[in-house]
């Protein structure tokens, strides 16, 4: 039986490598987004031409509706869910010094970062608990996009610092929680990966990166990321469930990055 993946974000830069490989590895892909619907339709496009399934799930991983219509799709597609991959993500709208930063910036980050991955992963784990007991999943698996900004620190935009340090500790506990009921859990930590969420500050890290910033000395790319959770997803990491999988170039990463 055809495997499916749900992957939130999935329309533009991460997530669509991950989407991307995925399809190659043979899983049929429920791509959630949230508001750039043609280049949701230009994903499904391309994994269709290539010959994979691909359907989409919009909505915002930050209210609860929207949640439990993306499973619902999952449901009434395919029957089953084997891979969640929480990527959905949002950068703050303006980079400001902590003295500036807003409430209303500060919730949106821990809404979309931290409390809407936590409480999907919540209903996706119930879900692979039921298959499990019925004998239809014989792992299921669920990998947190976090960040390398869970371990460094921002003075100009610490409230998505903040929420990528709380999705890491999700992480964390979801593994602890969900290995002995065979429901595999990753933390798969990207560096600078080249996106359009970068985009504003790519002069900045350009000079980063050349000065050393990098070993591997490029920037990253979305199917580096894809690569990564493809490993996870064809059971190739297994007994490593509940690691933290640095996929940065080996950033050297001082603690407090202000770019």
């Amino acid at each position: 039986m055809t495997p499916v993946a749900l992957i939130t974000g999935a329309g533009r830069g991460i997530g669509r490598g991950i989407a991307l490989e995925l399809a190659t590895s043979g899983y049929a892909v429920v791509a959630n987004y949230r508001g750039n619907h043609a280049a949701a339709e230009q994903l499904q496009k391309d994994i269709r031409t290539r010959g994979g399934v691909c359907e989409l799930a919009r909505g915002d991983v930050s209210v609860a509706a929207d949640r439990a219509a993306m499973l619902q799709v999952c449901r009434d597609r395919f029957g089953r869910l084997d891979l969640l991959v929480n990527n959905a993500g949002v950068a703050p709208d303006v980079r400001v010094d902590l003295l500036e930063t807003t409430e209303a910036s500060f919730d949106n980050q821990i809404a979309v970062n931290t409390k809407g991955p936590y409480f999907l992963t919540q209903a996706a784990a119930r879900w692979m608990i039921e298959q499990r007991a019925a004998g239809t999943l014989t792992a299921g698996r669920i990998v947190f996009i976090t960040s390398v900004s869970a371990f460094a620190a921002s003075t100009t935009r610490g409230e998505y610092f903040i929420a990528k340090s709380g999705l890491a500790m999700a992480a964390k506990i979801w593994a602890l929680h969900l290995a002995e009921r065979g429901i595999l859990v990753f933390d798969v930590r990207p560096g600078i990966i080249e996106t359009d969420m970068v985009e504003k500050v790519k002069d900045y890290y350009n000079r980063r990166i050349a000065e050393g910033m990098i070993p591997q000395n490029r920037w990253g790319q979305p199917e580096d990321i894809g690569k990564a959770v493809r490993a996870i997803a064809e059971g190739l990491l297994d007994y490593s469930a509940g690691a933290v999988i640095d996929v940065s170039g080996s950033i050297l990463w001082p603690g407090k990055c202000d770019g």
